[in-house]
């Protein structure tokens, strides 16, 4: 099933089935009043909107209506938490290579992850707020999963069973901010600002046989401007699947339901497959070039980010959003 937020109903936004194809929704408040609700009850909450979805989909959900992407607030408006991975590692090596560092053998066996901004997450159509073009604005295309209740050192093996959805994020990084943060050796905060998530969230059924082995199997599409600008494979080259990410996230606590796991930038050791991100591009021109030829984004600049089923319609909708300064 596909699951989405209307923005209407307080910070957490009006639970809503939606139908594969994104064409209508149905509110599921008589189920439960947003995601976040649900997924703390999804044993008992998640076969009530199974049902209410095969109705929708069947044409019999009573109160359906046509669905505008411009209606939706992200899936989940706010989490309690927000984990960001870094399993891509031609991603991680062709950074450390354009900066002339190695990358340490504990990144091949103990996942990168950081923590990252959940009290607020942008709509699928929401503008991206940034105070200035000097800060370096950058996308990062990603997948995401969201995760009910995870006890504290689970195994991945058990960590599996608690991956309850999937969806896609626009991780905003601010790229001339990250240098001196992390030369301060305590982490991101200022170059780390709200991201945005993808107009549904989607069961793993139903990617089909495109969820396996705790990954999804399709091209991460993403393009500036209306140009094609990637489509890297996001079940190849993935060091870490999400189970491990989710029980290298829970080592030493639990973690609480509607928890959001990222994969971080999907990239591949395949640079024709374009990128998930501007940094990417830019160290792939580096390396080639001595020096990188595209610039960040600008004020104005549209970014479109999805993910096509293999008939080649849209499995989560697309994130569509313009770059936008603060306060204009």
């Amino acid at each position: 099933m596909k699951l989405g937020s209307l923005k209407e109903g307080g910070r957490d936004g009006t639970l809503i089935v939606v139908s594969r194809d994104l064409a209508r929704a149905v509110r599921a408040t008589a189920i439960a009043p947003t995601l976040q609700r649900a997924l703390e009850d999804w044993s008992n909450i998640a076969p009530r909107l199974n049902a209410l979805s095969e109705d929708l989909n069947a044409g019999k959900a009573e109160g359906a209506f046509d669905l505008d992407m411009a209606d939706l607030a992200a899936p989940m408006p706010r989490a309690y938490e927000f984990v960001d991975g870094s399993a891509y590692l031609p991603h991680v090596e062709r950074v450390r290579r354009a900066r002339g560092a190695e990358v340490p053998e504990s990144f091949y066996v103990d996942p990168l992850m950081y923590q990252a901004v959940s009290a607020g997450f942008y709509g699928p159509r929401d503008a991206v707020k940034v105070a200035s073009e000097d800060y370096g604005i950058d996308l990062e295309a990603e997948v995401v999963i969201v995760t009910d209740d995870v006890p504290m050192a689970v195994t991945p093996a058990d960590a599996a069973a608690h991956i309850q959805l999937v969806g896609l994020i626009n991780d905003v990084s601010l790229r001339g901010l990250i240098p001196p943060e992390l030369a301060k050796g305590f982490g991101f905060l200022q170059s780390k600002p709200r991201s945005a998530l993808s107009p549904v969230f989607v069961t793993p059924d139903e990617l089909g046989d495109a969820w396996k082995d705790n990954k999804v199997h399709r091209p991460m599409l993403t393009h500036i401007n209306g140009k094609w600008f990637g489509a890297p494979e996001a079940g190849v080259d993935m060091q870490f699947d999400f189970a491990q990410l989710v029980a290298h996230a829970a080592k030493t606590r639990p973690l609480t339901a509607g928890t959001i796991v990222g994969s971080g930038t999907v990239a591949n050791e395949d640079t024709s497959l374009g990128a998930s991100c501007f940094a990417e591009q830019r160290t792939v021109e580096t390396l080639r070039d001595g020096k990188p030829s595209t610039p960040f984004m600008k004020f104005g600049d549209c970014v479109r980010i999805e993910m096509l089923d293999a008939a080649g319609r849209t499995i989560f909708g697309a994130i569509e959003q313009k770059i936008e300064r603060a306060g204009a």
